[in-house]
């Protein structure tokens, strides 16, 4: 940030500054509600009963509970089998794994084997958790993880409590009751993020869902109206601009607006008005073959899920085309699909998974093939990539000098007290104008990530045709200033279009174009006029089986001798494939993406 202002540098300083002090104090509060000392106020004098259970609209695996039986337990991407000791003594092999197990949320397996083994099994976990972390543990109280534990027990109890004795019963009921009253006091250690939510709606569910507690239902429904307020933008995007929170806190609002119902209160109008604003977002994030897109952290699609939270959908509408206050736009013609972020940075303390990609695009064609993709996000063993995955290298779109579009403020200390890397100095104004004609709809978006530090603006225009077969582009830098030319001297732009891993590249012999050939047999060509576009490695994040190998096209230019990059995308006749001399394949020794 070598060109920022002094008065912008302090501004900044100030917001990290207060963002570690926030986060630090979060953390003595939930360390000093942990002691010994402190915790005896926190325990129950009497265990009430369950009035209900609600919903898990997660996806159960009858499969997975013959493993956990055989003490078997596999969660973001490891195993460990047990030897002879609880697997709540085990050392966990990640955080990841950890929060999974710790979060009790693979109950919904045990319970899909709807066998006495399953249900003894699950007595059996839950009786060894409360006796070995029942009193204390620095990951399984953390409000996060403790907020996924009560739900997953108020939704699995008719597993746990079936065929249960009245001494487990009361253990049961005093533990969760104990996780209640702490996770009041401590819900505030939560990052202000869908854990956030997550902890607001455990709250929400407890009142509603156990005897003695109906005293709380006004305060939590306060609280939630707030969060959902504060985490539910208009258009019905999350704060984060992550598109996969929008999955997770569905899946929760849901059925706590059933646990209203069954208790005859009516839902809050807040929360009826959320699930209407976000389910037309889960259709606004949809490609032509099902898939979400793969923006700010969004990583595997949970197709199941999905489908899941669709059924819920009454109006089954067509999409939202705009979604000005999330910062995204979707062009739809003739089947294909093109969704690009436009949006600004998001506000510093829910920027810990943002990504650098304003302006990148992904594109899917009318026969259902996704064709220009983002790298994505893995869903596990996320801090392995996190840091590349987020930078502007791994859009599709523009980037100069090699450097993001945004800064990430890396260190120990931000990772440690946050629990991730803040995103600033990214785009702080991004234009956006639309145009349909009777054969086309093109949209142009603009941003000024870029402008201090080089003086240099980056406009996208795409035109998609009426039948959707044609994509037409153009990227353009401009000067900051308004001036007729780029004055700084670092102008060096590279402009990358991501391939889906399934689509096979190859490179025209003029080095002006590439033939993509899909799965389906489909053929597409790209062209970029009298730019020379290579062929380069990359590599695919949101894969259901881990990261996989997929190639980019690349385009590299200098912004003050070549402002202007032209380029198209089109469907081509299937007999293109019979001009096999004219291609050459991607070879192993092409230069690689740092991914």
């Amino acid at each position: 940030m070598a060109r920022v202002s002094i008065a912008n540098r302090a501004k900044l300083s100030a917001q990290l500054s207060w963002l570690l002090l926030r986060g630090g104090l979060r953390q003595f509060a939930g360390r000093i509600n942990g002691h010994p000392v402190l915790r005896w106020p926190l325990v129950p004098r009497k265990a009430d009963r369950l009035l209900i259970a609600p919903q898990d609209l997660r996806t159960a695996d009858a499969t997975r509970a013959s493993e956990i039986y055989s003490v078997r337990f596999a969660f973001a991407g490891k195993v460990v089998i047990c030897d002879g000791r609880s697997i709540f003594e085990m050392t966990p092999p990640s955080d990841e794994w950890a929060t999974e197990i710790l979060g009790f949320s693979w109950l919904r397996h045990l319970r899909a084997a709807e066998s006495g083994i399953a249900r003894a099994n699950a007595r059996a976990l839950v009786d060894e958790w409360m006796a070995l972390q029942g009193s204390w543990h620095p990951i399984a109280w953390r409000a996060d993880v403790l907020s996924r534990r009560i739900i997953s027990w108020l939704s699995q109890a008719p597993l746990v409590l079936q065929d249960a004795d009245v001494r487990f019963y009361r253990r049961f009921m005093r533990s969760l009751l104990r996780q209640i009253r702490y996770l009041r006091h401590t819900a505030g250690d939560a990052h202000r993020s869908v854990a956030g939510m997550q902890a607001c709606i455990a709250l929400c569910y407890a009142a509603l869902c156990i005897a003695g507690q109906g005293r709380h239902i006004q305060s939590m429904t306060t609280w939630l109206c707030n969060e959902i307020e504060r985490q539910i933008l208009p258009d019905g995007g999350h704060v984060s601009r992550d598109p996969g929170a929008i999955i997770e806190v569905l899946l929760e609002l849901l059925p706590l607006r059933q646990a209203y119902s069954s208790r005859n209160i009516a839902p809050p109008p807040a929360l009826l008005n959320a699930i209407e604003r976000m389910m037309p977002m889960l259709r606004f994030f949809r490609h032509s073959d099902g898939t979400f897109a793969h923006f700010n952290g969004m990583g595997v699609t949970p197709a199941e899920l999905l489908l899941t939270l669709l059924a819920y959908d009454d109006s089954r509408g067509a999409p939202l085309w705009n979604a000005p206050h999330s910062g995204y736009q979707r062009v739809e013609t003739g089947g294909s699909v093109l969704i690009m972020d436009t949006g600004r940075a998001p506000p510093i303390e829910t920027s810990l998974d943002a990504h650098a990609g304003c302006l990148s695009f992904e594109f899917s064609s009318p026969k259902q093939s996704l064709i220009v993709v983002n790298c994505g996000m893995r869903a596990t063993a996320r801090d392995e990539w996190r840091q590349l995955a987020r930078s502007t290298a791994a859009h599709s779109t523009a980037m100069l000098n090699g450097e993001s579009s945004a800064r990430f403020i890396e260190g120990q200390t931000f990772r440690r007290v946050l629990g991730g890397s803040p995103m600033v100095g990214g785009p702080s104004h991004v234009s956006v104008s639309r145009e349909e004609l009777s054969d086309s709809l093109t949209l142009r978006a603009g941003h000024d990530g870029y402008a201090d530090r080089y003086g240099i603006l980056h406009e996208r225009t795409v035109t998609l045709a009426a039948d959707g077969t044609r994509l037409d582009g153009e990227d353009l830098f401009l000067a900051a200033d308004g001036g007729p030319q780029i004055r700084g001297k670092r102008d060096q732009y590279t402009i990358r279009f991501h391939l889906h891993p399934s689509i096979k590249a190859s490179r025209l012999t003029d080095g002006r174009g590439v033939l993509l050939m899909m799965p389906n047999k489909e053929v597409w060509t790209f062209s970029a006029g009298d730019n020379r576009v290579q062929l380069e490695d990359s590599v695919f994040l949101a894969g259901n089986d881990g990261p996989r190998r997929a190639a980019q096209m690349v385009i590299n230019g200098q912004a003050r001798s070549a402002p202007r990059v032209i380029w198209s995308l089109a469907q081509a006749n299937p007999g293109a494939l019979a001009t096999a001399g004219t291609v050459r394949r991607v070879r192993e020794n092409e230069p690689r993406l740092p991914l």
